[in-house]
């Protein structure tokens, strides 16, 4: 398991171009791996949880069970 972390401006080379608020909104719902707080004022997300999150969202777009 990678314990990299990936800051927001990381995430657009992922392919995930949502806005901080979007990002905000799907955590607050369950829909997108939460984040965590590096230092005071930084958040970051787990480069894994993001990979799952990922592969998910592909699965779904092909209608295969993730």
């Amino acid at each position: 398991m990678s314990k990299r972390l990936l800051p927001f401006e990381s995430l657009k080379p992922k392919g995930i171009v949502l806005g901080k608020c979007q990002i905000w909104r799907l955590e607050k719902a369950g829909k997108f791996p939460k984040r965590v707080y590096p230092s005071a004022g930084r958040v970051a997300w787990l480069e894994d949880e993001i990979d799952e999150y990922l592969a998910g969202r592909i699965a779904a777009s092909r209608g295969v069970a993730a």
